[in-house]
């Protein structure tokens, strides 16, 4: 087998989706999670103005809604949270994925304090960050502020971890990778586009470049531009299609490279010799 095909079969990927199915199927997941687990009360998720997020967002907010009409329990509630780091460049953006999602709740919380405030204590030690691992602080103080919230409300924070991202190893350790359910992990860009606008969600918002907006010097620097290859032609690889052998051997680094980010700590049964840090 191929590692394309190894790849395509780990994360799940389908070279089409039937957008309606999907929908009921994500949903379904995240009701039945719930129903299984029956102290969880709340989804929790931060919203950040992009594709991902939005779709997740209102996905939680759908599961929800259905849950509380089929058992009767109103104590059932997703929570929306807007993490700013200052002043976010793109906030329309996010109080339109707001008003697209309609959560129960939203909170607001800036980490901006908080990131400063851990990069002084590292400063006073003598240790000073690189703006790329201020980045990871920045990722970092977002889960935890979730998870704060959800161990307050009886939740579980929710991901919008998917194959494209998976793939590339595109996400912080422990940062936007530290989350306990993940409904979008089986699609690709592509896909979650497609359900979106399948989800009449504001044009503008489907269609936006997707950036991490996490370093200072490179304020909503294109994912694109850092992985040196299109969303579109990791969608193609992740559908099993033939693509330029150039990006082919791309993607297929960033996957090797990033084994280590997919693979829970390693442990002494372990065969670390397998994955590459």
């Amino acid at each position: 087998m191929s590692l394309q095909n190894k790849i395509i079969k780990t994360l799940g990927v389908r070279s089409a989706i039937n957008t309606k199915e999907e929908i009921c199927k994500i949903i379904n997941f995240l009701k039945n999670y719930l129903l299984h687990h029956k102290k969880i009360r709340s989804l929790v998720l931060g919203i950040s103005g992009g594709q991902d997020s939005t779709l997740a967002g209102k996905l939680c907010q759908l599961a929800i809604s259905e849950l509380r009409n089929y058992t009767g329990r109103n104590d059932y509630k997703f929570i929306a949270l807007r993490l700013p780091y200052g002043n976010q460049i793109d906030e329309q953006d996010c109080q339109d994925a707001l008003s697209f999602i309609q959560p129960d709740s939203h909170i607001s919380v800036n980490i901006k304090n908080a990131v400063l405030a851990s990069e002084q204590s590292l400063k006073d030690a003598g240790i000073f960050l690189s703006d790329f691992l201020k980045g990871n602080e920045k990722a970092r103080e977002r889960m935890k502020v979730q998870y704060s919230i959800a161990g307050i409300n009886n939740g579980i924070v929710v991901g919008t971890g998917h194959a494209a991202e998976a793939v590339t190893g595109f996400f912080t350790k422990y940062g936007d990778s530290g989350t306990d359910i993940n409904p979008l992990f089986q699609l690709n860009k592509r896909q979650i586009k497609k359900i979106l606008k399948n989800m009449h969600c504001p044009k503008h918002l489907y269609l936006k470049k997707p950036t991490a907006d996490l370093e200072d010097n490179y304020p909503s620097k294109e994912d694109e531009l850092v992985l040196g290859v299109s969303y579109n032609m990791i969608d193609d690889y992740l559908e099993g299609k033939h693509i330029d052998i150039k990006y082919t051997a791309i993607i297929e680094k960033l996957y090797l490279k990033t084994k280590h980010k997919r693979h829970l700590p390693i442990n002494i049964f372990d065969d670390f010799k397998s994955i590459i840090a």
